[in-house]
């Protein structure tokens, strides 16, 4: 989560609705006026934050300062019409809080345009409640548009008591097919990210069709290393429309998330293709759609004819493979951390492991369960935080018994300004928590950091998705020295038997294990869809100079051609954004490219 949860000695009262419903129906009149002076004053002059997610830009768009927000808000009032902002209706009711530090009147609140209905957050200053520090508006659905769920499901009638015809399970096959016609959509990918937006657009009844390269949904997950479980809360990565059962444990282990995926690509009724590889596209401006090529398991190709092509390929490209001296001389076995399923067959044997990350330090651990004997290798700084009690105390108070769509809403306030700021906070006291650990580990030579500005490991994963670990017990053995640690200064090369160290000294291994993480998304764009493609795009991941993230869950340069990629919890976040706009660009309300 993004947002830190310190509770304000406060309680729900009469004065807080009033203040909120005050301040939104004065925007409402500044806004009907379009009267910039007016909005600006409804806003902090010293410091204060907009961020729009479709519902008045069509982009995921952020501003900063009064004045810049007042003229960005009357502009949009032309065309967009906003109106009806009030306090939400059976959601979190307004509540004093802290945010980023700052003590803040927050109220969920909603609102509609011309084409759609929203929800925001407005976060007023706890001591000046007629000024604004933070609001974000998202668009949450399109008016004719509505997703197919709860009192708007299907009807059925399509196959019920259908005697003599279709039905439910012929029509699946059928459709599944696609002998009779070009998918709308191609989801490249089948992980959380494909799945999720996949389900979302099936709501919105926009065909869609999932490709991915392995045998069974969810070998994503069911194919990494034995050991492998989520590293976070299970609260926090529930699917869209189906949560995880309230049984399952807290994290959970990898082959349960596999399994899930296999029963949620049958239960939300989605289009998906195993054992199908993408293995290049180019775009026809002609007809606007895309020549899409999926080799089938069976080796023959089918080239589709999508409007819109979405890479849900994860956070990571190929592998990355460092240049590391000698590599080739060795002898012993070699694999990255991508390939590495367990340590049971190398019982009684020497590993080396590269690189500190999530993945590596996992790797390590179960190398050493199985009793060989393994050392790591730190290349660069490092940032550790425990699972429990850090990450498990930070993640429970943000969610603080807070509804997941209300906690989603909130997750998707900041502007990285505000953003930076929270991390500060949360790292800060996940420090305090981790005192002894990160002592420990910097008295047994690892090289630790705070993060950049010292903003903690949240950053690192949204800048560059590495340099981080969350603990489960890895750092213990290296503390220890059960698990041997090395810099990777301290060596000169490898070399047959091993690493030959700058001492002298040969660490003879028989197995050498690359916990380098993956080559950057852009990438795996350039491989499937050409350089003129990727250049035209640019970066993926990252923040770009508006803040945002580079060319994630929203139009990109390269009409018809969307990315997706994270965890589970921004999957979820993220996947309506993404429906929202194709759905969107289907029905003619928003064009094609950015």
């Amino acid at each position: 989560m993004s947002s830190a949860v310190q509770s304000v000695p406060a309680t729900v009262s009469v004065s807080d609705v009033e203040l909120s419903n005050r301040w939104l129906s004065s925007l409402e009149r500044a806004l009907n006026a379009k009267d910039e002076a007016a909005v600006a004053a409804l806003f902090a002059p010293d410091d204060c934050h907009w961020r729009d997610v479709l519902a008045l830009t069509w982009f995921i768009t952020p501003h900063r300062g009064a004045q810049e927000i007042a003229a960005a808000l009357v502009a949009s009032q032309e065309t967009t019409q906003a109106r009806g902002f009030k306090i939400a209706e059976g959601r979190t009711p307004p509540r004093r809080i802290k945010r980023a530090g700052i003590a803040v009147l927050e109220t969920i609140f909603s609102f509609e345009t011309a084409v759609g209905r929203g929800f925001g957050v407005l976060r007023l200053k706890a001591d000046k409640p007629g000024e604004a520090f933070q609001i974000m508006t998202a668009l949450h659905e399109l008016k004719g548009f509505e997703e197919h769920v709860g009192h708007d499901r299907p009807t059925g009638e399509a196959h019920s008591r259908n005697f003599g015809g279709m039905n439910w399970k012929d029509l699946r096959i059928k459709a599944q097919a696609y002998d009779d016609r070009e998918p709308a959509v191609l989801v490249v990918g089948g992980g959380q990210a494909g799945l999720t937006v996949a389900a979302r657009l099936v709501r919105l009844g926009v065909d869609t069709l999932v490709v991915d390269k392995h045998e069974r949904a969810g070998d994503c997950w069911r194919k990494r290393y034995h050991s492998l479980a989520l590293h976070n809360y299970t609260d926090f990565n529930h699917l869209p429309y189906m949560p995880f059962p309230s049984t399952w444990p807290a994290y959970l282990p990898k082959d349960m998330i596999a399994d899930w995926f296999e029963a949620y690509v049958w239960a939300m009724e989605i289009n998906y293709w195993t054992s199908a590889e993408f293995v290049r596209g180019s775009y026809d401006d002609a007809t606007g759609t895309w020549n899409a090529v999926v080799r089938r398991g069976d080796g023959t190709e089918r080239t589709l004819h999508p409007r819109h092509l979405i890479l849900a390929g994860g956070l990571n490209g190929k592998p990355s493979i460092p240049s590391i001296p000698g590599l080739a001389d060795f002898k012993g076995a070699v694999m990255h951390s991508g390939e590495f399923d367990t340590g049971v067959n190398w019982r009684g044997k020497k590993a080396l492991v590269f690189g500190t990350g999530n993945s590596a330090h996992d790797v390590a651990q179960d190398l050493h369960s199985h009793d060989v004997d393994t050392t790591i290798v730190q290349r660069g700084s490092t940032t550790v935080v425990s699972v429990n009690p850090s990450a498990k105390l930070i993640h429970a108070s943000a969610l603080d018994g807070t509804p997941l769509e209300d906690a989603d809403l909130i997750a998707t306030t900041n502007t990285l300004p505000v953003m930076k700021l929270n991390l500060q906070t949360i790292s800060a006291r996940m420090v305090e928590l981790d005192k002894e650990l990160i002592e420990n580990l910097i008295a047994r030579g690892f090289k630790w950091d705070m993060g950049e500005d010292n903003t903690g490991h949240q950053m690192k994963i949204r800048k560059r998705s590495g340099g981080y670990y969350l603990n489960i017990g890895c750092s213990e053995l290296i503390i220890k020295g059960e698990i041997g640690l090395l810099q990777y200064d301290q060596i000169e090369k490898l070399v047959a038997e091993g690493a030959l160290l700058k001492d002298g000294s040969i660490k003879a291994v028989d197995l050498v294990v690359l916990g380098t993480g993956f080559q950057p998304l852009e990438s795996l764009v350039r491989e499937l869809l050409g350089d003129k493609i990727a250049d035209k795009i640019g970066p993926v991941w990252g923040f770009g100079s508006d803040g945002e993230m580079n060319n994630m869950w929203k139009r990109t340069a390269q009409e018809g051609l969307w990315l997706v990629g994270s965890g589970l919890a921004a999957s979820r976040q993220y996947s309506r954004v993404v429906a929202l706009q194709v759905k969107a660009v289907e029905e003619g309300l928003l064009s094609k490219k950015r």
